[in-house]
């Protein structure tokens, strides 16, 4: 395989604001909690560096491996061409490489992913059917002395401006070596969506294990996914990146299956869609272990300036675990979200007042079905800041919500206050936590 960067045709300054910012249909209220009309308050863009446009495309430089020894799934549902198809660029497989060698001397290596409910593995079988869980399974089979650790931070319904929040205490405090960031249709906000998951990739690859960063790109059945806006990141950094977006629309579109063979509704991937990521995935670790003696394994450092403002670069999830309310009435610490388990939640109204040293503030809260959540009022240093509406009626289920409601150039200390509207006779609300950084 011979491996180089890919050549990047430059095509003008991105609009931040293109049109891919949809609203997901069904995953909007499903997926990925993200509503583009619930982010009140959004960072300048003149804050963003000058940015370059891509051609997405294959890499002309991968190459499959040679030998029939490497691992493989039971199951194969796509040919050479649509493989070929995946790899949008082979990338830096420097600290691949790094972890590949490390993991065949029997060290311990600690392998990890990141995204939405697709990573949580939502809609295979079961869990060891899961893309996720296929990926660990590729290590344990390449290397059958090693010691390998398996990392899941997959919460569905949560997009890059929650997961720029969390990565540290899900994924960086467990030192991984080989991390996938997978938020493709997750996130549905551009202006916002672009900044986060620069930030959160950036934080990943500055972080003091140094891990490899595989970039995984997903899709709605009608082709929404945010491929075109985070494959900007990827090729600024030259990580590896691999679409299964442009492998299934090619092939369904060609008619070798459809979209129901993959897929139980218009998102998640089935177990069938799971094993195609897998065989994707395989197909690019295999081929890097193929020519392993002759690759570098010197870690590159990660010294890339900002794609964008990283503005979130100290993003942290503050809640009942970590941060105590300056004021607190009708609220009560309790453990509404399995996922989000340390909130403070309302039932028949009430406030709750934080004070925060941020620029930037986020208000994560869980919208409900039941019919009893009601919409609360952010005020920040005593002017309204956003609305947020914990009532979901008629929904999927229970998720949770982050809107950001202030944003700032400067660090300050400021006040929060959650309280409800005077107008609606819903009272019951829970605060997952504040976003801040």
């Amino acid at each position: 395989m011979k491996i180089k960067k890919l050549t990047a045709l430059l095509l003008g300054l991105v609009l931040m604001s293109q049109t891919l910012a949809c609203t997901d249909d069904a995953e909007s209220n499903s997926q990925s909690g993200g509503d583009s009309t619930s982010q009140s308050s959004q960072s300048d863009e003149s804050e963003s560096t000058s940015q370059i446009s891509y051609e997405i495309a294959p890499d002309e430089s991968w190459e499959a491996a040679e030998s029939e020894d490497f691992p493989k799934l039971m199951d194969s549902y796509i040919d050479d061409a649509a493989i070929k198809r995946s790899i949008l660029n082979v990338g830096d497989t420097s600290r691949l490489v790094n972890a590949m060698k490390r993991a065949k001397d029997g060290e311990a290596i600690t392998i990890a992913t990141i995204g939405g409910s697709i990573t949580q593995g939502s809609s295979a079988s079961q869990t060891s059917l899961s893309y996720s869980y296929l990926f660990y399974e590729w290590w344990v089979t390449a290397f059958q002395n090693g010691n390998i650790n398996y990392v899941n931070a997959g919460i569905g319904a949560t997009d890059s401006y929650i997961g720029v929040h969390r990565v540290q205490k899900d994924v960086i405090d467990q030192n991984p070596d080989v991390v996938i960031v997978e938020f493709s249709v997750n996130d549905t906000v551009a202006e916002l969506n672009q900044k986060t998951y620069d930030s959160l990739v950036r934080r990943l690859l500055s972080c003091e294990s140094q891990p490899a960063v595989i970039l995984l790109f997903t899709t709605q059945e009608n082709g929404t996914s945010f491929q075109n806006i985070h494959s900007q990141i990827g090729y600024a950094y030259d990580l590896p990146m691999i679409s299964y977006k442009d492998v299934v629309l090619e092939d369904i579109s060609n008619g070798k299956y459809a979209w129901t063979d993959i897929s139980p509704d218009n998102i998640h991937p089935n177990t069938m869609g799971h094993n195609i990521i897998g065989e994707l995935l395989y197909a690019y670790l295999n081929s890097v272990l193929d020519d392993i003696d002759t690759l570098s394994d010197e870690k590159t450092p990660f010294e890339a300036e900002s794609y964008t403002a990283d503005l979130y670069a100290n993003g942290v999830l503050y809640d009942s675990s970590n941060i105590t309310p300056t004021a607190m009435e009708g609220f009560a610490e309790s453990s509404v979200s399995y996922q989000f388990p340390n909130d403070w939640t309302a039932e028949n109204g009430g406030s709750i007042t934080f004070e925060v040293e941020a620029k930037n503030i986020g208000i994560m809260y869980y919208k409900t079905i039941d019919g009893k959540s009601g919409a609360y009022e952010v005020y920040v240093d005593g002017e309204l800041a956003a609305t947020l509406d914990g009532d979901f009626t008629g929904g999927w289920g229970d998720y949770a919500q982050a809107d950001e409601v202030y944003t700032s150039d400067e660090t300050a200390t400021h006040t929060v206050e959650i309280k409800p509207t005077i107008l609606d006779e819903n009272t019951k609300f829970s605060v997952l936590g504040l976003l801040v950084s």
